[in-house]
């Protein structure tokens, strides 16, 4: 026993020098990705595993499969599963914290600016290459992720029938169907798959019983208590508990609920702000801040800021509650051959829904040849420079400022 002690103290300084060195690359990360969950996980290959090596491809590849079946934000529950395999559920907690909080404060500023632009009548027009943009990295990070992941002809053949459906049928409930589907139609394939020594499957509850506890106390207590603070939690935790696939399933979800019913924004407050989200880095849920904020902005600046956090609060926690419930039995399930084929399926379904929401953007700006050439050139800049992204993002506010 003695022999290994002198090992030992050198062990921890040297996690904790990881573990910062990670939470800084969450940080850059958080300040520099734009363009929605296909967006962040190709600039999540280029760091965290070609550039650290943290993970490798095929896992990282795995656990946003994981996450693109579980409601939440796909993005954010993946880098949480990064965090939670390099060193618990500490880190866990600091990466989900660390990704989402510059997006949410700039969404939070941007909420309280909103009365004070409207009320001088300063033009949002300087956003107006945002869009555009944003689907030329729409369509630069699915082709980008389809070279990964579609390996042969089936995949192929379920990316066309995903980009097809969910075209065809544009409804938030059609990308959890589009998911299982892809997951079946290639689980059957599961003898192609290496055999592993299975395990006993050991499900820990508590984090599934803590979602489904939330989920229930928050609609009881906003019943009783009418608090528009507690309301606006329990609508987003409602919403981060359903929403499947991401910002672009979301924010049909959040219209239809804070502009047609609800009436908490005017439909040119919510498209302003869903502009600027786009020339925000980080998770698109962030939006939920700006739309809690401005729900709340007859009570002021204290009052917008607790509903942004309010807001923030609860579309972020039930996909942070449902990984982490599902991350402590993942390796013991993934050991089943079927489960592990039908990744191939979701990552092509994936694939498939990204080409769609693609479409279904550009369709609108497709008779604009500015709009066009926006999107052409951004592919082009992306594809053949070494330009960060953000840069570009910055070069397109600059333009809209200009002209």
């Amino acid at each position: 026993m003695a022999s290994y002690l002198p090992t030992l103290p050198p062990i921890a300084p040297v996690r904790r020098i990881r573990y910062l060195i990670f939470l800084k690359d969450v940080l850059i990360l958080a300040l520099t990705t734009f363009g929605g969950p296909q967006v962040h996980l190709a600039m999540m290959l280029d760091r965290l595993v070609t550039l650290r090596r943290y993970v490798t491809e095929a896992e990282l590849m795995e656990l946003n499969a994981l996450c693109q079946i579980l409601p939440g934000p796909t993005s954010t529950q993946t880098i949480t599963a990064v965090g939670f395999k390099i060193g618990g559920p500490n880190l866990a907690y600091l990466t989900v914290l660390i990704w989402a909080l510059p997006s949410v404060l700039i969404m939070l500023a941007v909420a309280l600016a909103m009365y004070y632009i409207e009320q001088r009548s300063i033009s949002l027009g300087f956003t107006r290459f945002i869009q555009p943009m944003a689907v030329g990295f729409l369509i630069v990070a699915g082709y980008r992720i389809a070279r990964k992941v579609i390996r042969n002809q089936m995949g192929l053949v379920l990316a066309v029938i995903s980009v097809l459906a969910a075209y065809a049928f544009p409804s938030p409930y059609i990308t959890p169907i589009v998911i299982v589907a892809g997951g079946l139609a290639t689980a059957f394939s599961y003898r192609k798959q290496e055999m592993m020594e299975k395990t006993p499957i050991r499900i820990q509850w508590a984090n599934f019983f803590l979602w489904l506890g939330v989920l229930i106390g928050a609609a009881i207590l906003g019943a009783v208590t009418k608090s528009l603070p507690v309301r606006l939690f329990e609508n987003f935790y409602r919403n981060g508990s359903l929403v499947f696939g991401g910002g672009q399933v979301l924010t049909p979800m959040l219209y239809n609920e804070f502009v047609e019913f609800k009436r908490y924004l005017t439909p040119q407050e919510f498209l302003s702000g869903l502009a600027i989200v786009q020339a925000t880095p980080g998770p698109v849920f962030s939006f939920a801040s700006y739309i809690g904020a401005l729900a709340m902005r007859d009570d002021g600046v204290s009052g917008q800021i607790l509903g942004g956090f309010m807001a923030t609060a609860g579309i972020f926690l039930p996909g942070t509650f449902l990984i982490f419930f599902v991350y402590r039995f993942w390796n013991q399930l993934k050991r089943y051959r079927a489960v592990r084929a039908s990744l191939e399926g979701i990552n092509a379904a994936s694939t498939g829904l990204t080409a769609a929401a693609a479409i279904s953007l550009f369709q609108p700006m497709s008779t604009n040849w500015i709009s066009v050439l926006v999107v052409v050139t951004t592919i082009l800049l992306l594809e053949y420079s070494k330009i960060p992204p953000y840069v570009l993002i910055l070069g397109g506010l600059f333009a809209g400022f200009l002209f």
